[in-house]
């Protein structure tokens, strides 16, 4: 009789002595849950208003920004996907899955993966971004990642028919690798990680290929601080200072002011308390020098986030990027319970389960109002994805990266055998995630289109950005 085993992330499965034995578990669940229902999107009748859904994640934030949100959302319906996690979210719930349970980024599209600089200096190619990060059932991340190539694909004006490979690709290119990872040990997936050069020699298009490239270069060379310090700042007496670059780049004032300047040593010290002791070490040269607010991403603008500056007595400078931690939205649409009651936790220990390496300075915090932040280094060495300049073909090959990267990091936390076996080698799956994919983008528009109607009417206000 198998014992049952309970891991970090409060799921319950089967030990058994072999991972043959948990392939064949996974193919016994197509039984129950066929390969074919992961394509289908049957919403509720009584489906959730998405205009209200944007409304209910606004509260909270600050109140001035939520116009530059909703113009960026406005953009076009993909700019609107990736603002809309929340929608995605709450419709996901109504999909069929598996009931196998694992750490999910939470907002996975094809924007939030790309190369960045390990601490070791290494270039590696991986998700990025954790701001969702919670425990779920698996198939939530590959369905959004692969209806974010659809949505993205048809915003480049690509043909109906490379907009759905791509979804097909990001498919069947997490199957492939998830069942390479099925076949190692688990102290083999941790040490995994995606080499950004190399993945870039595997692309097909010399053009390309050399852009890229290029692009490695440029960041390894990029000294994130100092080049950081000499465009962003001033001196005022011995302190330095961030320029000011409104309305993306401002000092706060009036509450907003008092409260930085009240708690701004409390927050940072706090900070430090959840790094390890080196690291606190390392710290514990540079001092406090400047707070300013910085809006960031879709996703998170309106909520409080800024850059910290930190020097050293020698002048030497370390800026840090804060942002907030606000509830998962995969929160309240999973039964599984959050093991963090601290939302920057849960993001930086999400990070770092699904990550293959994070940012050596990435920690968490609060203030004294009961808000919670995660903290990491404003850049070093990012490489981010243009899909501006990408073919057909080019996109094709990103979608393949983005489903690798995808199956390591649900590798690290999941059981691979197990989804393997479910997923097994047909086409079947990739073609079921290709046809959710499309009924998705479609879907999109529609809740676009309300959301500029409620533009329209008034209901959201816009602004244009300086």
């Amino acid at each position: 009789m198998a014992e049952k085993f309970k891991n970090t992330n409060n799921i319950s499965f089967d030990v058994v002595t072999s991972k043959a034995e948990r392939f064949e578990k996974g193919v016994a669940i197509r039984k129950v849950v066929p390969l074919s229902a992961h394509q289908q999107l049957n919403l509720a009748e009584n489906r959730e208003d998405p205009v209200e859904i944007l409304i209910k994640t606004s509260i909270g934030r600050i109140e001035n920004l939520l116009p530059i949100r909703y113009s960026r959302m406005m953009e076009s319906p993909f700019a609107f996907y990736r603002g809309a996690a929340a929608i995605m979210a709450a419709d996901l719930a109504q999909t069929p899955n598996t009931g196998i349970h694992l750490q999910l980024c939470g907002d996975c599209h094809l924007m939030n993966f790309g190369g960045f600089a390990t601490p070791e200096r290494q270039l590696v190619f991986d998700i990025n971004d954790f701001d969702e990060t919670f425990p779920g059932p698996w198939e939530w991340d590959l369905k959004r990642l692969a209806a974010s190539f659809v949505i993205a694909g048809r915003w480049r004006k690509f043909s109906n028919k490379n907009c759905k490979e791509f979804a097909w690709n990001v498919a069947d290119s997490y199957k492939r690798h998830m069942l390479d990872y099925s076949k190692l040990s688990a102290l083999q997936i941790w040490y995994a990680d995606i080499d950004l050069a190399e993945l870039i020699e595997l692309g097909g298009d010399k053009d390309f290929k050399e852009f890229d490239q290029k692009r490695i270069k440029k960041a390894l060379e990029y000294t994130a601080h100092e080049k950081e310090f000499a465009k962003m700042t001033y001196f005022d007496g011995a302190r330095a200072r961030i320029k000011d670059d409104p309305p993306l780049i401002f000092h706060p004032t009036g509450d907003l002011e008092k409260q930085v300047v009240k708690e701004g040593e409390i927050i940072h010290n706090r900070y430090l308390e959840s790094l390890s002791e080196e690291k606190q070490v390392l710290l514990s040269r540079y001092k406090l020098h400047d707070i300013v607010i910085k809006v960031v991403g879709v996703g998170s603008v309106g909520t409080l986030c800024g850059i910290s500056l930190l020097m050293s007595a020698t002048g030497e400078p370390i800026f840090l990027q804060f942002k907030e931690a606000r509830k998962s939205v995969l929160e309240g649409n999973v039964k599984t319970q959050g093991k963090y009651s601290h939302q920057g936790e849960r993001i930086v220990m999400g990070q770092k389960l699904m990550q293959s390496a994070s940012d050596m300075f990435l920690g968490w915090t609060d203030d004294s109002k009961n808000k919670f932040f995660y903290i990491r280094q404003l850049r070093d060495a990012k490489v981010k994805p243009v899909l501006e300049v990408m073919k057909p073909k080019n996109m094709a090959e990103y979608a393949k990266a983005c489903g690798w990267a995808l199956a390591r990091a649900h590798a690290r936390s999941g059981d691979p055998s197990l989804i393997s076996g479910y997923i097994g080698d047909t086409n079947e799956f990739a073609n079921a995630i290709s046809e959710f994919s499309v009924l998705y983008a479609d879907q999109n528009e529609s809740d676009y289109n309300k959301m500029l109607e409620a533009i329209k009417h008034g209901k959201l206000p816009i602004a244009a950005e300086i």
